[in-house]
């Protein structure tokens, strides 16, 4: 991978913050995006502006070719094996919440289970506590081990034949967890459960095969892989989006309307209710052919490279407390002793390092570790070794602004 000339896409970069070079650190609330991405969207703006689907005009045709096109990308980008199987939503949040109330509510009884895990970001926990209490379901949790990893023995001890539905995520958004999604795929369809996915973390940093996981839906969104924000994905197993009600009702999505009584049109459309997000979609069709000009095994092999170093330096700090994993996703999870994380931030913003800090949107996780927040740097294909370097003098320099010194 040229770093230098990936960098040079994201106008973005190329500024100061508070009079120093910015350091962005931040991919795993959201990415930045391309110059490829940005003018694709623009050109629509300008070229094809229309709405989709309907019109027989030549603006309305080729935007429903660039947007139906997207959707194709995305299929190839995930090896669905139709493109019919792929919804646009307006994120992770949205994909999920589809399965929680158009599937999982019509479906789900008293004594039926839903297992999930307690690291999973607030968009697989609150849909499911929901869908618990709409019911009459039971909320399991398979428990994490003291790294923050979870064992299959103890996925095997927590589903049932009574769970019906497996959530979890893909990546942990504060742990950096990489979980093994296919082994756990595999034991909750021998009890006669489906899996959900969160691949919000994932579907940016690694090749994902939806065949090859054998996932029952997997949602992500595409602004933490370089597309627009307010774009994003639910794949689905046709007989399961067969069998999900829509959540949104409108135009775009039915076939027929009567005065008492409408039917739906066919997948994926009867998802997707009135004008869709159709500069998104497109956005994220130029985002998956920037990616993959680029090699998602090369960004995940560089995210990890990263991810080995970020540890390794980081761990140099005197009274610096990391969470999770030694193997994990492109991110570091941390806390200075003494230091309140949104402290930590704040001096490291004035440095012109942006990292994240707080819950984020993790408080069960925040709970298990004991802690109220903590601060977070996130990695992607346009960080570079040097910039890590730059996050620990910064974190130095706030340990050292704080009066916390080294011996």
């Amino acid at each position: 991978m040229d770093i230098k000339a990936i960098r040079e896409m994201f106008p973005i970069l190329d500024q100061e913050v508070n009079g120093n070079p910015l350091v962005y650190l931040d991919t795993s609330a959201t990415s930045q995006k391309p110059l490829p991405v940005i003018k694709a969207v623009d050109d629509y703006y300008r070229n094809n502006n229309s709405n989709v689907h309907r019109g027989v005009h030549t603006l309305g045709t080729r935007a429903t070719d660039q947007y139906e096109g997207a959707r194709e990308k995305v299929r190839a980008f995930i090896n669905a094996e139709s493109a019919a199987q792929v919804i646009f939503t307006r994120g992770t949040t949205t994909s999920i919440n589809f399965v929680a109330y158009g599937y999982a509510r019509p479906n789900l009884k008293p004594g039926d289970e839903i297992v999930i895990t307690p690291m999973e970001h607030h968009s697989n926990i609150i849909p499911w506590q929901q869908a618990a209490k709409a019911t009459g379901a039971t909320l399991k949790y398979i428990s994490l081990q003291e790294d923050g990893t979870i064992l299959l023995e103890d996925v095997r001890n927590t589903v049932s034949d009574q769970t019906k539905i497996v959530a979890i995520t893909h990546v942990s958004n504060v742990l950096g967890t990489i979980n093994p999604v296919k082994e756990i795929a595999k034991i909750a369809h021998d009890h006669g459960a489906i899996i959900v996915v969160d691949g919000a973390q994932g579907a940016p940093h690694m090749k994902v095969d939806v065949v090859d996981l054998d996932c029952d839906f997997y949602a992500f969104s595409g602004h933490k892989m370089c597309a627009p924000t307010g774009i994003g994905v639910l794949y689905g197993k046709r007989e399961l989006l067969e069998k999900t009600e829509p959540v949104e009702f409108g135009g775009e999505m039915i076939d027929f309307v009567d005065l008492y009584d409408s039917t739906w049109k066919e997948l994926p459309w009867k998802f997707e209710g009135g004008t869709p997000i159709i500069a998104g979609a497109i956005g994220l069709g130029a985002a998956i052919d920037f990616l993959n000009d680029i090699g998602m095994n090369n960004i995940y092999e560089h995210d990890k490279k990263l991810a080995d170093y970020a540890l390794e330096r980081l761990s140099t700090i005197d009274g610096i407390t990391i969470y999770g994993p030694e193997e994990r996703g492109a991110l570091v999870t941390f806390n200075l002793d003494d230091v309140h994380p949104h402290d930590t931030a704040t001096v490291l913003d004035a440095e012109g390092i942006a990292v994240r800090a707080g819950h984020h949107c993790a408080q069960p996780l925040m709970k298990w570790l004991d802690v109220t927040a903590t601060a977070r740097a996130s990695f992607y294909l346009y960080n570079t070794l040097e910039e890590i370097d730059t996050l620990v003098d910064g974190l130095l320099k706030t340990k050292e602004y704080f009066g916390n010194v080294f011996e």
